[in-house]
């Protein structure tokens, strides 16, 4: 176990179910998440409090990129490195960001973006960046989409409701190392996290069930080893 590890298996009982309590949490299809293995976890973003309760319900040590910006406020940087999390630079190329991503995958961890690039003020998932979708075809490993629904209109004490669901593993076997290849895997990401989104969306109508199966993925790109 590594020294992340460590930290993770701390973090969980306590900030985690803090975290759980405080945003009614629920996640569906936690079992989709492979346990070993190097994978891309590929979800949509609004509130801070997303890393923190996609953590909670991980099955895997999630390492985190998050923007350079947060590693320098005094407290908090450091507190986020002690779970693995690197930094990137945003709005220009970041060539060790990717070399530490693909690293991370090819160490066999699991790799979690925010796909976006950035949190979401419209309340509805948004376009999706070609980062995840280059490290999957890069290294050959698979992308988990995940939506969370529910932390765009989350406060501290409001106690609105947060769900969070997991499609199936995709393999994104078959297309180019290159630009075009991760404009096509990126459309693909998309349309998974959209289409968990609306489920979501619709558990939340009918009352969040406790017991539920996320969509099976539309694109026939399911990584079923």
């Amino acid at each position: 176990m590594s020294a992340t590890d460590v930290v993770w298996s701390v973090g969980r009982p306590t900030i985690g179910s803090l975290a759980r309590a405080a945003t009614r949490l629920r996640a569906y299809g936690r079992d989709r998440m492979p346990a070993d293995g190097g994978i891309v976890v590929a979800c949509n973003h609004y509130s801070w409090i997303d890393p923190v309760v996609l953590g909670a319900v991980s099955t895997r040590t999630l390492y985190y990129m998050a923007k350079v910006e947060a590693h320098r406020v005094p407290g908090l940087g450091p507190f986020i490195r002690l779970f693995g999390c690197f930094p990137v630079r945003r709005g220009e190329s970041d060539r060790d960001a990717v070399r530490t991503m693909r690293q991370v995958v090819r160490d066999g961890h699991a790799l979690g973006l925010f796909v976006e690039g950035t949190r979401q003020l419209s309340g509805v998932p948004g376009p999706v960046q070609p980062g995840a979708a280059m490290v999957a075809v890069q290294e050959s490993v698979p992308i988990i989409p995940v939506a969370v629904h529910g932390s765009q209109t989350w406060r501290p004490g409001n106690m609105h409701p947060v769900s969070i669901a997991f499609g199936e593993p995709l393999l994104l076997e078959g297309l180019p190392r290159g630009g075009k290849g991760y404009r096509e895997a990126s459309a693909i990401v998309q349309t998974e996290i959209k289409q968990l989104w609306d489920w979501l969306v619709e558990m939340h109508r009918v009352g969040r069930p406790r017991e539920a199966t996320p969509p099976a993925g539309l694109t026939g790109t399911r990584d079923d080893r």
